[in-house]
């Protein structure tokens, strides 16, 4: 007797091998659209899950945006419950306007999937992001000029998500549904249905990928014109990088929180006075690496309330000025109603929740 396919013994062993620290009777849930790669990824689960004694059920999110998204969304359920998945909670989103489209779509998303993850205690909330979304991923932040953080890329695991097929090419989940007889879902706003070519080439449509127009274009145009220039393992080396960057990155975020928590002063303004308590130690940041004392910057930017996807590179710098370069200017407004004010050698964050 043969066994499963190439792709489907591989998707298989990619969930086997991320699920092997959970302990007998944990919960496991799938994020399903209904769409390849997350549909690949369902079914994965579903064999794997109760062989290792474990529980396995999936989440389903309508984001409400498109026509025909809550049929869309039910089909996905209905789909993981004939795979044997339960509990399947398909879930309904309003998906509000801040950072854009995109943002706010993500946002509503993963607040779903933590809300639902939560409730029921599920051990592991599992994504089905590919290879090929991690490379379009670091292109995205190349374009935006982002930092080291941005062109990381997406996590392997961050608190209770977890992506198990970041090492696989959207081919491959299109080829464990093929092989399994599943149909999967393919988003219209990702341009076009991929087809036999796409599935030749690696590339196709998920909406738990990303829905954003832009992120199609990088699917459908930028990263074949640069597999086709450059050679077919473009997309790996892209992944790669972000693996990189993502150990530097882990690596410094720790030395700015270290940073970070030696320079913070000692509340001592008394109630009513022009300047909030506590604050940091200018003089202690300044000796700092500019690197460390940046993300120490941005990060307390953050603890202070600006939203992370509205603080950018320029607003650091207008932060590091207040350190580095103080000649008696005023205060830094920052996103979300956040600013910042340098009195004599200590830096404060002023914020509405104060």
């Amino acid at each position: 007797m043969s066994g499963p396919a190439p792709a489907v013994a591989a998707a298989r062993t990619a969930v086997r091998t991320e699920l092997a620290d959970l302990p007998a009777g944990a919960l496991v849930l799938v994020a399903c659209s209904g769409g390849p790669d997350s549909l690949a990824l369902a079914a994965a689960v579903a064999f794997v899950a109760p062989r290792a004694g474990l529980r396995a059920g999936a989440v389903v999110v309508d984001h409400g945006l498109q026509p025909g998204s809550a049929v869309a969304a039910d089909d996905a359920g209905i789909a993981c419950r004939h795979l044997g998945l339960d509990p399947v909670r398909v879930v309904r989103v309003a998906v509000g306007g801040d950072g854009g489209p995109e943002a706010a779509a993500r946002g509503a998303r993963y607040a779903a999937l933590d809300a639902v993850g939560a409730e029921l205690d599920a051990a592991a909330v599992l994504l089905g992001h590919t290879l090929d979304d991690q490379a379009e991923t670091v292109l995205l932040g190349l374009a935006r000029g982002s930092g080291a953080r941005s062109l990381a890329g997406m996590p392997a695991r961050r608190g209770r998500l977890r992506r198990p097929l970041l090492g696989l090419r959207r081919a491959d989940t299109l080829a464990v549904c093929a092989a399994l007889g599943l149909e999967p879902w393919h988003d219209p706003t990702n341009g076009r249905s991929p087809g036999a070519a796409g599935v030749a080439s690696g590339r196709s449509a998920d909406p738990a990928s990303d829905p954003a127009p832009l992120r199609s274009a990088v699917r459908h145009h930028v990263l074949p014109v640069l597999e086709d220039v450059l050679g077919p393992g473009v997309a790996a080396a892209l992944a790669r990088t972000a693996d990189q960057l993502r150990e530097d990155a882990d690596t410094l975020d720790a030395l700015a929180a270290d940073l970070l928590a030696a320079v913070r002063t000692t509340p001592t303004s008394a109630p009513g006075a022009s300047t909030p308590p506590g604050g940091l130690d200018v003089s202690a940041l300044a000796g700092a690496p500019d690197a460390l004392r940046r993300r120490a910057l941005r990060a307390a930017a953050l603890d202070a309330g600006c939203p992370p996807g509205a603080l950018n590179r320029t607003h650091v710098l207008a932060l590091d000025a207040l350190v580095t370069a103080w000649h008696g200017q005023g205060p830094v407004d920052l996103p979300g109603r956040v600013r910042a004010v340098r009195v004599c050698d200590r830096l404060a964050f002023q914020s509405p929740r104060d």
